[in-house]
């Protein structure tokens, strides 16, 4: 997975926000918006066919799909969350992200 960071040339400017990554093929790139010791804001983007296999994280994520759709998978439910909207992801439950097709996601992580 391709990482970028650029939290200081972000401060106190305007952005679009799904503009902040791009797609790679077979990838999953992401980039770090925010980060602090109680969480972080990252903006990933998925390649049809990818995925984050299943994981347990110690924060609550919260999910907002950007552009296309994603499948979620918390606690083995799957649901299929499209652009615009949210999903949160509670902390120490196995979750997993597939990409049925290409989408974005920004992920705001919590320390519960």
């Amino acid at each position: 997975m391709a990482e970028h960071s650029g939290q200081e040339e972000l401060r106190g400017s305007v952005s679009e926000l799904a503009a902040l990554v791009d797609y790679q093929e077979g990838s999953v790139v992401s980039r770090i918006i925010m980060r602090a010791p109680t969480g972080s804001v990252t903006l990933f983007a998925f390649d049809a066919g990818q995925e984050l296999s299943e994981h347990t994280t110690p924060y609550d994520a919260l999910v907002h799909v950007v552009d296309g759709q994603a499948d979620i998978v918390i606690s083995g439910q799957s649901q299929r969350v499209e652009g615009g909207e949210i999903i949160i992801m509670p902390a120490n439950e196995p979750h997993a992200v597939k990409a049925p097709a290409r989408f974005k996601m920004l992920l705001t992580m919590i320390r519960a």
